[in-house]
């Protein structure tokens, strides 16, 4: 199970670290990704990393600015997120899957583990 949190009110410009908790595993074996969700639209690829496997590939809106890391204990991933905007507001969610194709990172039904979500909200 995966459990999302550090969610919350920031400035735009400002920084943000969420946390993904993997319960009862580790992600060492797995790919990870962060997707969000702004109201009234369809989930959204953020990043995607195969762990044992290549650089992460991230969504061309934040490439620059976020930054997908794993703690040493591989239990806990993290999406650091700077320079916030107003269009970076959201819902998001961590989501896991023991094997996928790299085309396939930024799919959703990709992953068969989700976090319940933590909402990002960027003021202008």
């Amino acid at each position: 199970q995966l459990q999302a949190s550090g969610g919350g009110l920031v400035q735009a410009g400002g920084s943000l670290r969420l946390s993904c908790v993997a319960s009862g595993g580790t992600f060492s074996d797995y790919a990870t990704a962060w997707f969000r969700q702004a109201p009234g639209k369809e989930r959204e690829f953020v990043v995607g990393v195969r762990w044992n496997a290549g650089s992460p590939r991230y969504a061309d809106s934040v490439k620059g600015r976020f930054t997908i890391s794993r703690d040493k204990d591989r239990r806990t991933v993290y999406l650091q997120m700077n320079s916030l905007k107003p269009e970076d507001t959201a819902i998001y969610f961590c989501a896991a899957a023991p094997r996928i194709i790299w085309s396939s990172l930024a799919l959703p039904s990709s992953y068969d583990s989700w976090g319940q979500g933590t909402l990002v909200t960027v003021s202008s």
